[in-house]
């Protein structure tokens, strides 16, 4: 199929199912045909600029755009449009992709399920077995549905405790969260910094490879981005003879955490996990039990961490240097009164809100030592969790030594993306006085110590035989820190795989 033939199929998906994953869609005019039919014509001369020259690429619309707005699905931004492109949009285009449009999201990327947004959810393209509207997942729940429904080549999303991988576990797509620091964030509307990674969902781990391949590059202009020599020292790592056998023929030992064994886990995805580790071990791969105790506080430091950064970054929220402002006299009106408070209040929703104000009260001074600080002290405890077993030291803390392997740990871990299926939308919507709030939290509670680590994650989706028929589950792969390509590669042994 020629390029421009799959654009203009994108397209078409797009306006002809409306499952609310853009904000703001591939315009009709004829420009990006242009690009198109120019990308047609390298690659028939056998030079193309990138694997995705001429392809369309979403973008959550909390990564700024110069030609189409960036709301971050919030009121207080509906009318904003950025003066300049992230790092990973100017990648991108410079690699001959097109920006097929601005995807749905939980407002500032907080959620779980894209229902926290000023432009009203996603829906997920796949329904349950009675036809409902299911979770498209979140926050990237727009990119996620956008690549489901083939309404573009890949998507580039967020992931901060989850948000890439979570969506791509829901839709049935590819979700891959590089190592922390891999990826420019620069033009990445912050939720919380020490967390924020740009992820990918396309519908390969292939096709997510070329696009990381294209983004995995230092950039001066953001501070969070790995330094040269810092990727020189986890290249030579990775080239050492003893970590590059795992990328040829060497059998890998796989990890199972058997902290990762809980009781919320339904049945459909404990089958996908033991079918798909039994798989790995026909393919001549060993699997292993392995312990990370200090798993079991990550949800809770990950929600202590994420809402403190998130109240000193939306701090900039106010109506007078950007963004839409409350009509009429803002505050109360007093000479004492806030400037801005009306703005505040309207412009965010409920959930960014309640993580405002729990990051504030966390950051106190009287609560400070109590919740922040002993927070980062167990971000400290998982990272040193995964590094006990993992079989390749941190290359970034590893001592100068030619010892990196320690025969009696493993490669990969292998666990679970989401402890269920997707939730009904009317569900997780309706205002029942039985329901909590917090209860969507649980659905990070297998992506969210990766995130804490700074690790490469991908979710694969795999399906298995239940009760009312094939029912898909996310499966993810966790690798040390640098270990991307292999996260890659494990991802692919296990992607699309239906098991009788």
């Amino acid at each position: 199929m020629s390029l421009l033939r799959e654009a203009e199929r994108c397209v078409a998906n797009q306006y002809a199912h409306n499952f609310n994953a853009f904000i703001t869609p591939l315009s009709r005019t004829g420009s990006w045909q242009d690009r198109v039919r120019e990308a047609d014509a390298r690659r028939e001369e056998g030079n193309p600029k990138s694997p995705v020259d001429g392809r369309l690429i979403s973008i959550k619309d909390n990564i700024c755009t110069r030609e189409l707005p960036t709301t971050c699905a919030s009121k207080i931004l509906d009318k904003f449009t950025s003066p300049f492109n992230a790092t990973v949009v100017d990648q991108l285009e410079a690699a001959g992709a097109i920006v097929a449009g601005k995807t749905n999201l939980d407002e500032f990327g907080m959620g779980s399920n894209s229902i926290n947004s000023h432009f009203g959810p996603v829906r997920n393209p796949r329904r349950d077995s009675s036809g409902e509207d299911v979770s498209a997942g979140g926050s990237s729940g727009g990119s996620a549905a956008s690549v489901a429904a083939d309404q573009c080549f890949a998507s580039i999303g967020t992931d901060t405790g989850g948000s890439v991988r979570l969506p791509a576990a829901y839709t049935g797509t590819v979700g891959f969260k590089p190592s922390y620091g891999l990826i420019s964030r620069w033009g990445v509307v912050a939720y919380a910094n020490s967390l924020d990674t740009v992820g990918i969902i396309g519908k390969t781990a292939g096709n997510v490879r070329d696009i990381f391949n294209i983004l995995n590059l230092h950039d001066q202009r953001d501070p969070t981005s790995l330094s040269i020599p810092s990727r020189s020292r986890i290249q030579a790592a990775i080239e050492s003879p003893q970590l590059a056998s795992r990328l040829n023929s060497a059998p890998l030992r796989i990890g199972v955490p058997k902290e990762y064994n809980v009781s919320e886990l339904t049945s459909s995805v404990r089958r996908a996990w033991a079918l798909s580790l039994a798989h790995l071990k026909k393919q001549g791969h060993t699997v292993h039990s392995v312990s990370l105790p200090d798993t079991k506080h990550a949800l809770s430091t990950y929600y202590v961490l994420g809402p403190a950064e998130a109240s000193s970054n939306l701090a900039k929220f106010d109506g007078v240097r950007y963004g839409s402002r409350a009509e009429g006299p803002d505050g109360d009106g007093k000479p004492d009164g806030y400037l801005y408070s009306n703005t505040r209040g309207q412009g965010f929703g409920q959930e960014v809100k309640r993580r405002i104000v729990l990051g504030t009260f966390t950051l106190s001074a009287g609560e400070f030592d109590n919740y922040f600080i002993q927070a980062q002290r167990v971000r400290r405890l998982v990272q040193q969790d995964f590094n006990a077993v993992f079989a390749a030291k941190h290359p970034l803390e590893v001592e100068h030594t030619d010892k990196l392997i320690r025969e009696h740990d493993v490669d990969v871990i292998i666990c679970p993306t989401a402890p269920s299926s997707p939730s009904r939308l009317k569900d997780l919507m309706s205002k029942s006085a039985d329901k909590s709030p917090l209860d969507p939290y649980v659905g990070d509670v297998f992506t969210v110590p990766a995130s804490l680590a700074g690790l490469p994650a991908i979710s694969v989706p795999v399906t298995v035989p239940g009760e009312e028929g094939a029912e898909l589950a996310g499966i993810q792969v966790i690798g040390q820190y640098g270990d991307d390509q292999l996260v890659l590669k494990v991802g692919e042994m296990l992607e699309g795989k239906s098991f009788d």
